[in-house]
């Protein structure tokens, strides 16, 4: 059976939501944290089930510019592998790629780079990190 996923740009989600998928798939989930930074992005991009169930997720912030960052994909435990992760995030490189941006930044757990590379097609660049609660 073959359900359909719906897509949007910029929907509104809540809180309770956004804990709710996170749990979905083992995450630790902080309330509050979606109103936090909800008016700091650009956007962000829903997927939902044919219920109206968030299932997948995907938040962009930017510098006002040039650069975006994807942060925060998510796809609910039990709708893992269906291409859900790639399509929110091609819908988020779309959406900054219309707002002007020129470039889109993501990290990412070296477990998950068959996931950005291949399905989603970044690529490796040189970049620069400080784990800022251990020091430069």
């Amino acid at each position: 059976m073959s359900e359909t996923i719906s897509y949007t740009w910029r929907e509104p989600l809540t809180d309770d939501e956004m804990v709710d998928l996170v749990r979905s798939h083992g995450g630790s989930a902080v309330a509050g944290w979606w109103n936090r930074i909800e008016p700091h992005s650009l956007g962000w991009v829903s997927a939902r089930d044919g219920a109206g169930l968030l299932v997948g997720f995907v938040n962009v912030a930017w510098d006002g510019a040039d650069h975006a960052f994807l942060l925060d994909t998510k796809t609910r435990g039990s709708y893992r592998h269906r291409g859900i992760g790639t399509a929110v995030v091609r819908l988020a490189a779309e959406q900054a790629r219309a707002a002007g941006c020129e470039w889109l930044h993501v990290d990412f757990e070296p477990e998950l780079r068959r996931f950005y590379f291949d399905a989603c097609g970044f690529r490796g660049t040189d970049a620069g990190l400080i784990h800022l609660t251990t020091g430069p």
